[in-house]
């Protein structure tokens, strides 16, 4: 496929090229397992002609109007539609995608690139009253100057470009460091598109590397004012820990482990459709993902036919196939790691109403129920074909339940009362919940992030100017001012 041959390397200050390093990531077909490309990892030194790149570049863009920015993201978004087939195929082969997973994936991203035609011009200033007699306070919002962007490997172009297109919009430079596993389609495959739309040379660029390599020089560097990463919660305490010392700001998306809340009058039928695509989208590596679906006693068993059921009726294999709901994950390492947790809490006593076959990176869906209450796993992100089905007894105790985790991202809530449903969504801690809805959400006007440890700071909207942008005062004193000495 040539965006592996023609996408697999560094973009620095606007310039295709090799990294420096002494070793390369192998990028894999997680399905067949063919190599798709091997790139020479860029070093710090790589890591520093970036940053200072869009140091450079930054101050001509911020100074450009911001009309003339948006018809960037005009011809960005021409770009993704005209490439849609090769980008779908690109995500099938380098994430083990399917097909209704990549064209979900394409939908976000459109979404982002259109609303960045509006975030462009989006910051606005302020005059507040002055008590000082004479005195005009202004507050203008300015770009924050370079952001480093740290993606994730489950939806690389979506998330990569939640965080790189708006803060470029917004008149930042940008780095980004995609996850190894998927450096072309969460990295030069924007840096191409960018690049064709018109971009600038040196306000985007992209390293391809890994911490063994670079250690924490992408964050610990002089230059990026905010560092934005989306990851599991382990690496994203680090990162705040390593920004923080450095008093750089920080917005990570972290992990989820969300609950599904099924009440004794909800639509079963509905719920079950919802649970099932809440959890088994993308082979469940979503972070919205419904890890844990709660069902109270009184449709428990209405609900558990239903729903296993229709997960048994998923097909598994070839994501290039249409008819494939469930891919591969997106390393054998990931599926070995999920089917020994699966061990675990079976011999610690839950029960596999449905076990799929696990054949190298694929795995087939899951569903346990009869957990004890301290298992391990009800409490942990469970990023793959897995879901507990976990029975309450009342609203409260669904409540507790759901709130029965480190983590905090999303949930939804299914019942026939609109207002019931909403009172128990105010009670479950977390950034993002839905009435009669899936887990799985997420929308360019409305600000998206967890509580607890799924995450800190929020996306989109406004919540993106202000992660982006900075504000400062000047005042202007119109009549003499009188000091006291």
């Amino acid at each position: 496929m040539s965006y592996f041959s023609e996408l697999a390397l560094q973009y620095i200050d606007g310039e295709w090229r090799s990294g420096s390093g002494s070793w390369d990531i192998v990028d894999v077909d997680p399905y067949t397992g063919d190599k798709l490309a091997v790139i020479t990892v860029a070093t710090t030194a790589e890591v520093d002609l970036a940053y200072r790149a869009a140091e450079r570049a930054q101050k001509e863009w911020a100074a450009t109007n911001p009309y003339q920015r948006r018809v960037v993201f005009e011809r960005a978004l021409r770009l993704v539609e005209e490439r849609e087939p090769e980008i779908v195929q690109a995500i099938m082969a380098e994430l083990g995608g399917t097909a209704l997973k990549a064209v979900f994936e394409l939908s976000l991203v459109k979404d982002v690139l259109r609303d960045c035609l509006h975030q462009s011009v989006a910051p606005e200033g302020r005059l507040l009253t002055s008590p000082v007699h004479g005195r005009e306070n202004r507050l203008y919002r300015l770009p924050v100057g370079v952001v480093g962007v740290i993606s994730p490997f489950n939806f690389p172009l979506f998330l990569a470009l939640k965080a790189v297109a708006p803060a470029l919009a917004l008149g930042n430079g940008v780095v980004l460091k995609p996850h190894q596993e998927t450096p072309v389609v969460g990295g030069g495959l924007i840096a191409k598109i960018f690049e064709d739309a018109g971009l600038p040379p040196g306000l985007l660029n992209v390293v391809i590397t890994d911490i063994a390599e670079i250690g924490d020089s992408f964050i610990e560097h002089p230059v990026p004012k905010v560092i934005s990463f989306t990851g599991s919660d382990r690496v994203g305490r680090h990162v705040a820990t390593v920004a923080a010392g450095h008093f750089k700001r920080t917005v990570l998306e972290l992990g989820g482990n969300s609950a599904l809340i099924v009440l004794d009058d909800a639509d079963v039928d509905h719920a079950v459709d919802a649970a099932v695509f809440s959890r088994f989208v993308h082979q469940g590596q979503v972070c919205m993902a419904a890890n844990r679906v709660l069902v109270d006693r009184a449709v428990e068993a209405e609900f558990t036919e239903k729903f296993v059921a229709k997960v048994a009726s998923l097909t598994i294999g070839d994501p290039r196939d249409p008819a494939t709901h469930i891919g591969p994950l997106i390393n054998p390492v990931q599926a070995d790691s999920l089917n020994a947790q699966v061990d675990q809490a079976v011999a610690a006593g839950a029960t596999a109403l449905l076990r799929g076959p696990k054949v190298g990176s694929l795995m087939g869906p899951v569903v346990l129920t009869g957990l004890p209450q301290d298992a391990p796993i009800l409490r942990n992100e469970l990023f793959g074909p897995v879901v507990l089905l976990v029975p309450f007894d009342g609203e409260d105790e669904a409540v507790r339940l759901a709130n029965d985790t480190p983590f905090g991202l999303s949930g939804a809530v299914h019942t026939a009362n609109v207002d019931r449903g909403v009172k128990v969504a105010q009670r479950i801690e977390t950034g993002m919940i839905h009435v009669n809805g899936g887990t799985i959400a997420d929308e360019p006007g409305v600000p998206f992030g967890g509580e607890k440890n799924s995450g800190v700071g929020r996306l989109n909207g406004e919540a993106t100017v202000e992660a982006f942008t900075t504000v400062k005062w000047i005042s202007v004193q119109h009549e003499r001012e009188v000091f006291p000495f």
